[in-house]
């Protein structure tokens, strides 16, 4: 089974989210399921992993609903407040649902570097530990440190690493990230989505050359159980179109692995980890 195991829907009219802003004019629209459909059939994608958005519960219910409408929709990644007093009444509630199978708390837009490892925080990431559940860290590379002290402390963590940790590819920043990231590679229950790099590359000017030292640094790390393709729809946009971001991973990665290995890459590892 082909799926992409990170992708975006939203619906500006909604209430719950102020992002996309109108200054980012390439995806300040409506993405939805219609939008996503021929790439999908273009590629031979069956399932996608539809990930949250907005840092607010009701976006819950909206990407629920789609779910429900839709059988290309495998899973959705949802948000809930870790900090709140209702958090484990909310996953409770949550978890009900058959494809809501994992939490993404927006690491990148907290002020706190450090929050994941407060003390109220981490009660909570108990919760999804006793309950084999997965999270989702979208996260920078200056977090890195402070995931691994997460993981010292909780090292069955189900957890996936978005987007690489967003190395800074268009200044070609590498050393901190690259050891850092391998230090966290060594936490078996961890995996990392090759996802969202075009984003942090030249959106104007990258090749598809690029992206080899990061891709492959990864796989390095991770191997091909632990890795996963996500096309980031519609925010890729910003940088390039879906079928660009295909050729990137076929050009780095794809082309050059096993047959086995490319179902793992492309499927079989997000089904596992997300339990689709």
């Amino acid at each position: 089974m082909k799926i992409d195991a990170h992708q975006h829907y939203w619906q500006l009219e909604n209430q719950h989210s102020d992002w996309p802003s109108s200054d980012l004019s390439k995806i300040y629209r409506n993405f939805l399921p219609e939008n996503l459909a021929v790439h999908l059939k273009q590629h031979h994608i069956e399932k996608t992993i539809l990930v949250q958005a907005s840092p607010d519960l009701r976006e819950n219910e909206f990407l629920l609903e789609l779910a429900e409408q839709h059988d290309s929709i495998g899973g959705v990644v949802g948000w809930i407040d870790f900090v709140s007093e209702q958090f484990h009444e909310d996953f409770n509630r949550l978890k009900k649902h058959p494809k809501f199978v994992g939490i993404r708390p927006m690491l990148q837009s907290i002020e706190d570097d450090r929050w994941i490892v407060r003390p109220d925080v981490k009660k909570n990431i108990n919760i999804l530990i006793e309950n084999d559940f997965p999270i989702d860290l979208l996260i920078y590379p200056k977090h890195l440190p402070v995931i691994l002290e997460l993981l010292d402390e909780f090292p069955t963590l189900r957890a996936v690493i978005d987007h690489c940790a967003k190395p800074n590819i268009k200044d070609r920043e590498w050393d901190s990230w690259a050891a850092e990231i391998e230090k966290v590679s060594k936490f078996k229950s961890v995996m990392c989505k090759i996802s969202g790099l075009v984003t942090e590359a030249n959106h104007d000017s990258w090749e598809i050359n690029d992206f080899k030292p990061y891709i492959q640094h990864v796989l390095h790390c991770f191997g091909t159980n632990r890795i996963m393709f996500g096309s980031d729809l519609p925010v890729c946009l910003l940088a390039a179109s879906y079928e660009e971001v295909i050729q990137v991973v076929n050009e780095n990665l794809v082309k050059e692995m096993s047959v086995k290995d490319r179902d793992l890459f492309l499927g079989e590892n997000a089904k596992r980890f997300y339990k689709i």
